[in-house]
């Protein structure tokens, strides 16, 4: 649940341009190897273009960046040793030779594609993309030493385990991490290896200590830490949004829920990660949000356009209606949409959601909220990226702090840019509706994103008006 850094995105993107070099490097080698060297006998009088092979060299290239990015070559593995990544490069390679090498018997062009050029390129590829990465990984290991951390940690427990996780953290520049301190278990023996000072307090006050020294993981050691208070602690991470980590020994809480990672070396379970936790699933859909926000913001035009003088003329003030909503990891921002009620709406009941038949409501008002209009405004916050089209829906500061400490993982819907319209949405669910209900819906959409379920999603807002209010 920790936003993604800007280290983390520009060594993705850098690993992106160095393979792309890398690889096709390895096939122009390959294809100097073959036809250029004099090493290798010729079969045949004259020379094949040499535009031929740099054009299949392109489509290669292409072909093993897709297969690097879906066997996850470029999401950052933090702390996984550089050894560890060698497998998964000789697979993708491996895979994406023999893909390349099917490609060039099914391509019939005069002359043919060297199949025995294709098959020196997985040696030479193999050669330059291992050698790239292990510099790129020095790299990120001198860049990262000179960086500010973008984490902070506090580890849970003062056993000797806890002091050999702290050294962990501390040798591993990669992680770019910052151990503020120790949480007591209870009945543990505290360590020689930790000071007194470092002791931030009990894990039963976690919520005040993370307001107290603003940490952003927390890392269990203790082990024989007794199961409710386990689940009070994953609780109140969750309801911070704190990552919450844990050395198995064997874990046994919410099994659906977990995956191994790797902290300085060390295996540990965490709660699992979310599709859009992924860069360039995220890159995806800012792609999509961008388009959409723009298609969106032209058609809007007309609409607001026959809108404002009747909002106007119904009820004195204001067309937009600006408001404070909780968006990513919880940050405030403000939400445009056009005025539906009359101004002050809520001066006597305070916040509330708004129902179906709200006397709020103007003519013009309930007419643009039974068909969505009021929202259109929103595109121009998914163009600034404080929304996206699709995800949970924002919800104002107020209900947020009403309900993160009553509903389990409420704020987990908040691990993303909450959306114009969302999977709860459509299935009937909004405004004043179970809120136990939506959470459901809106963690399912988090957990099962693709940009076909974004597609989905749009076009049954579209054309379908459940629970308009």
């Amino acid at each position: 649940m920790r936003p993604r850094d800007t280290f983390d995105v520009m060594s993705s993107l850098t690993a992106v341009i160095a393979d792309s070099l890398a690889v096709f490097g390895g096939f122009m080698l390959a294809w100097w190897l073959r036809f250029r060297s004099g090493w290798i006998p010729l079969f045949h009088e004259g020379l094949p273009p040499t535009t031929m092979y740099v054009y299949g060299a392109a489509v290669g290239t292409l072909l093993l960046l897709f297969i690097y990015r879906s066997l996850g070559l470029y999401v950052r593995p933090q702390s996984t040793p550089f050894a560890d990544c060698l497998p998964r490069i000789t697979k993708a390679t491996i895979l994406g030779i023999l893909l390349t090498i099917a490609l060039a018997f099914a391509i019939r062009t005069e002359p043919p594609y060297s199949r025995l050029t294709v098959a020196i390129s997985l040696a030479t590829i193999l050669i330059l993309v291992s050698a790239e990465r292990g510099l790129l990984y020095r790299l990120e290991e001198v860049v990262a030493r000179r960086m500010p951390p973008s984490s902070r940690v506090a580890i849970a427990g003062t056993d000797q385990v806890a002091v050999r996780m702290r050294k962990a953290i501390q040798d591993d520049p990669r992680m770019r991490a910052a151990v503020v301190g120790f949480l007591t278990t209870g009945g543990e023996k505290v360590s020689p290896g930790i000071d007194p000072g470092e002791i931030l307090g009990s894990v039963d006050e976690v919520e005040r200590l993370v307001h107290r020294h603003h940490f952003n993981r927390l890392v269990l050691v203790d082990t024989a830490l007794p199961r409710e208070k386990m689940l009070r602690l994953m609780l109140a991470c969750e309801k911070e949004l704190v990552d919450f980590l844990m050395v198995p020994d064997l874990f046994r809480i919410l099994t659906t829920d977990v995956e191994i990672q790797n902290l300085a070396g060390i295996p540990v379970l965490g709660l699992k990660k979310w599709p859009l936790d992924y860069f360039w699933n995220r890159v995806i859909k800012r792609i999509e949000d961008i388009v959409g926000a723009v298609v969106g913001l032209v058609v809007s035009v007309p609409v607001t356009a026959a809108a404002a003088p009747l909002i106007k003329r119904q009820s004195p003030g204001p067309v937009f209606y600006r408001q404070e909503r909780c968006g990513e990891h919880g940050r405030i921002f403000t939400i445009y949409k056009l005025r539906t009620m009359r101004v002050d709406a809520e001066k006597e009941t305070g916040p509330v959601w708004a129902v179906p038949d709200d006397p709020r409501c103007t003519p013009i008002g309930s007419f643009l909220r039974r068909h969505n209009l009021d929202e259109l405004p929103q595109f121009w916050n998914v163009l600034k990226g404080d929304m996206s089209l699709v995800g949970p829906r924002p919800e104002r500061p107020e209900f947020v702090e009403k309900f993160r400490g009553d509903i389990g993982k409420y704020m987990w819907r908040h691990v993303s840019r909450p959306g114009m319209t969302g999977w709860a949405q459509v299935n009937g669910l909004r405004g004043n509706t179970s809120l136990r209900e939506r959470i459901k819906y809106d963690l399912y959409y988090l957990e099962n994103w693709s940009l076909l379920f974004d597609l989905k999603i749009i076009l049954r807002t579209l054309f379908s008006r459940k629970n308009a209010c």
